[in-house]
C-alpha cells in the first residue's frame, strides 16, 4: 500500500486524475465526498487530502509515503524529503515586485512583505542584502502601496494582479511547478513501489 498525500483543491483533483489514469485509481474516491482518506486495496493505494501547505510535513514525518506540492511550499517548509519528479503542473514564478517608481536605498535594510519568510531570507542572504521582513498572510500587494514595505516577495502567475495595482516584477527568483516528493524511510523500504509509480508518472507526463 502506497500512502499518497494530495493537496485539497483543483491541483489535487488534477493530480488524482493523472494518477488514476496510470493505474492508481481509488474505488472509494468521489469528488463530492467529504472524507479525507480513501483506500483501494486492489490497486494498493491510499489517498489523504490535506491543506497544500501541510503536504511536505505529512511526507517528512512519514504519515504519507509520497506527496504532491508546489516548489514554493517545498522550499518554505524546508522539509527533509526526496524530490522525485517535476509534474509540470501549476507553473508560476517566485518574484520580487514593487511600485514602478521604486529605487533601492542601500543605506538601510530593505523592507520585504511576504508569506514566504524562509524563502525570502534565503534569497536575500544569497545576494548579501540586509532586509526587514514583514510577514503577511494575504493581499501582499497592498504592502508597498500603503508604504508598509518597499517590495513584496511572492508568487506571480499571470501578473494581472500586479498590473492592476501599479506594481511590476523587479526580479524573477525561481520558477515554480508541482513536485512529487517522498519520505526518506518509505523510499528505502517501499523503493520498488515508489519507483514504479514515478516511472509511470514520467511516461504519462511525456
Amino acid at each position: 500500500m502506497i500512502n499518497i498525500a494530495l493537496p485539497k483543491g483543483r491541483l489535487g483533483e488534477k493530480v488524482y486524475a493523472l494518477l488514476s489514469s496510470i493505474g492508481y485509481e481509488c474505488s472509494e474516491y468521489s469528488e463530492n465526498n467529504r472524507k479525507l482518506i480513501f483506500r483501494d486495496e486492489k490497486n494498493g493505494v491510499s489517498y489523504f487530502w490535506v491543506k497544500p501547505s501541510d503536504v511536505a510535513i505529512y511526507v517528512e514525518l512519514g504519515a504519507a509515503d509520497v506527496g504532491v506540492c508546489g516548489k514554493d511550499i517545498l522550499d518554505e517548509a524546508q522539509a527533509d524529503v526526496y524530490e522525485l519528479l517535476d509534474l509540470n503542473m501549476g507553473k508560476c514564478r517566485m518574484c520580487v515586485a514593487a511600485k514602478k517608481d521604486f529605487r533601492d536605498d542601500f543605506t538601510r535594510p530593505l523592507r520585504v512583505a511576504t508569506k514566504f519568510v524562509k524563502s525570502a531570507e534565503k534569497y536575500y542572504s544569497s545576494i548579501g542584502r540586509e532586509i526587514e521582513l514583514i510577514k503577511l498572510n494575504g493581499s501582499i500587494e497592498l504592502a508597498p502601496i500603503l508604504g508598509l514595505s518597499d517590495v513584496i516577495f511572492d508568487i506571480v502567475e499571470t501578473g494581472v494582479t500586479l498590473k492592476e495595482n501599479d506594481l511590476h516584477v523587479i526580479t524573477e527568483v525561481y520558477p515554480i511547478s508541482t513536485r512529487m516528493i517522498a519520505n526518506k524511510s518509505s523510499y528505502k523500504f517501499k523503493n520498488a513501489d515508489i519507483l514504479a509509480l514515478t516511472e509511470r508518472l514520467k511516461g504519462a507526463i511525456k
